[in-house]
């Protein structure tokens, strides 16, 4: 389902470019071909943490029961029906999530964090973060 969102976040990646904002990726594990397969789905750069420093700590997981849960089955349907397929190989029970992370120390600026397999960032509040963010920044700094 990782692989849905990295789409839907490349969709932004123009208006990103506008506002000299860079996509990056940062995965847990690469297994086989996993980076290299994630990458068609994913506008930006790659990066491999294989301390899994960026996930934790702690790090967040939804165990077995994750499955009976209604909501991930929904999300599971909801990508698989938009073509989307993940792999089963590695872990697959830590949690992601999409960070908006400020320049120098401005620290994160924007966070989404999994709540169940599958519950992606609205690309909208996306957008809206950044247009507003810059209009306040242009508005008021310059």
């Amino acid at each position: 389902m990782c692989r849905e969102e990295a789409a839907e976040l490349s969709s932004l990646k123009p208006q990103l470019d506008q506002l000299g904002v860079p996509l990056y990726a940062v995965v847990k594990e690469d297994i086989g071909t996993e980076i290299q397969d994630f990458r068609p789905h994913f506008a930006g750069d790659v990066f491999l943490d294989e301390k899994r420093a960026f996930y934790g700590p702690p790090q967040r997981k939804m165990g077995g029961l994750g499955f009976i849960r209604l909501g991930v089955w929904q999300n599971f349907f909801r990508a698989w029906k938009s073509g989307y397929q993940g792999n089963m190989n590695g872990e697959g029970f830590i949690l992601g999530g999409v960070f908006v992370i400020g320049s120098g120390k401005q620290g994160v600026l924007l966070e989404h964090r999994e709540k169940e397999f599958g519950d992606k960032v609205s690309t909208e509040s996306v957008l809206e973060f950044f247009f507003f963010f810059f209009f306040f920044f242009f508005f008021f700094f310059l």
